[in-house]
């Protein structure tokens, strides 16, 4: 579900007019909902109830300090892929304990973090990361606990730039070489072995997958578990959520609609997979990043002109592509409605940024309602993958972000100065 509704014909944010946000923080911004954080955390900790578990939020969906924080309340761990993130999840009042280490390019500075951090596994991609993390624990005296990737060469049929569970993949290490490699890891002295992991994709939004890819992987993982004494086996993230949906009419309703269509929700993942997973007799870990905080977040932005050309209606805002990139960079759609409901005719419109790219877009050839120079429009969906890949690219200054709960809201992101793209940069003696 989501806690994005009209009121009165105003598009609210919990309790919150998101008209009202504009009017304080201005555009473009980032409105987050507290209670779409919570009910989508809870509703997978109650689907995994059965099991021995542990969610570790993919944090880099969305890194905000208040977005993490109240995952961190109620319980969660991160999965976290730099030292930067680990030092995030620090700052917001999580539990490095409760993390597990993600990544294919991890530096020994950043091993030697974590291990000072004491987080609860390295999941390795490679025979080189492992020799690396055993040599830094050597050097500080401790034991690095640790879990292998394993790419299940298992096709989630998901988009291009999101798929990780095949051989095309640079993720991960192959199947078949897997027992080897724990056996040659074993004999390291610093090396603790900790348990396996698996991730497939990013965006599932069916279970079919992961039952092929749990079925495969877990004859494998109950036999290293004896030989090795695993505590833990990660079916590694990618839950999808809905990029095309009405607007919510209550928790209930949303996620029985999703079930009607199809759709996976915690209920029917937990049905499939927890009769695979608990005969295996260990910890399970699940790293969701998207399906936490996709649809708890919206991205506002005013329209500035419209411009109309022979073949086109341009609606021209001022948020773009350096501030929400998956349009540009994976062609992924965002449903567009306006603060203020509109009915009634619509127009074929192009809705987009003012960057120098041609790729700079929203949308293309949407039916819209028409709307003019000063309207706002809020894309939804867009909690996860948006402010945390924001850049400044032609030097534009990121967005401000807020978040709601109830009828209480602040600002988790102050908007950034222009002075400070470039407070860093130096110019050159010879050039004074």
């Amino acid at each position: 579900m989501h806690s994005f509704r009209y009121v009165r014909g105003k598009l609210f944010c919990e309790g919150v007019a998101v008209e009202s946000l504009v009017k304080k923080f201005g555009t473009p911004l980032y409105v987050y909902s507290q209670e779409t954080l919570t009910d989508h955390y809870s509703k997978l900790d109650q689907a995994l109830a059965p099991l021995d578990h542990m969610i570790c939020y993919a944090m880099k969906a969305n890194s905000n300090l208040g977005v993490m924080r109240t995952l961190a309340n109620l319980g969660s761990g991160f999965d976290v892929v730099s030292g930067g993130e680990l030092q995030r999840v620090i700052a917001a009042g999580g539990n490095p304990k409760k993390c597990v280490f993600a990544g294919v390019g991890k530096t020994e500075e950043e091993i030697e973090f974590a291990l000072r951090k004491g987080i609860y596994s390295f999941n390795v991609e490679s025979e080189p990361e492992i020799a690396r993390i055993n040599r830094v624990a050597a050097r500080l005296k401790k034991i690095a606990p640790i879990a292998v990737r394993v790419n299940p060469n298992i096709d989630a049929h998901t988009h291009a730039k999101i798929t990780t569970g095949t051989y095309e993949n640079k993720f991960g290490i192959q199947f078949e070489h897997v027992e080897g490699v724990y056996a040659r890891a074993s004999k390291l002295k610093n090396i603790k072995l900790h348990g396996l992991q698996m991730h497939i994709g990013s965006q599932l939004t069916q279970v079919t997958p992961y039952e092929l890819a749990v079925k495969k992987v877990a004859p494998m993982v109950k036999t290293l578990a004896a030989r090795y004494g695993f505590e833990f086996f990660s079916i590694g993230g990618g839950l999808g959520i809905v990029y095309k949906p009405a607007l919510a009419s209550g928790s209930a309703a949303w996620w029985k609609s999703s079930e009607a269509k199809g759709i996976m929700t915690p209920a029917t993942y937990a049905e499939k997979l927890v009769p695979l997973l608990q005969p295996i007799g260990l910890r399970i870990l699940v790293e969701p990043g998207r399906f936490i905080v996709g649809n708890a977040g919206i991205f506002v932005t005013r329209v500035e002109y419209v411009k109309k050309t022979g073949k086109k209606n341009f609606v021209i805002v001022d948020g773009a592509m350096n501030d929400l990139i998956r349009p540009a960079f994976y062609d992924s759609y965002h449903e567009i409605l306006s603060l203020s409901e509109k009915k009634g005719a619509t127009i074929s419109s192009d809705v987009v940024g003012g960057v120098c790219e041609s790729s700079d877009f929203f949308c293309k050839d949407r039916e819209l309602p028409k709307v003019g120079d000063g309207d706002y429009l809020a894309l939804l969906s867009a909690g996860a993958y948006g402010s945390v890949m924001g850049s400044n690219y032609n030097s534009r200054a990121l967005a401000a972000e807020v978040l709601v709960n109830k009828t209480k809201f602040a600002a988790v992101r102050e908007r950034e100065k222009l002075e400070r793209i470039w407070e860093h940069e130096k110019i050159p003696a010879w050039l004074k």
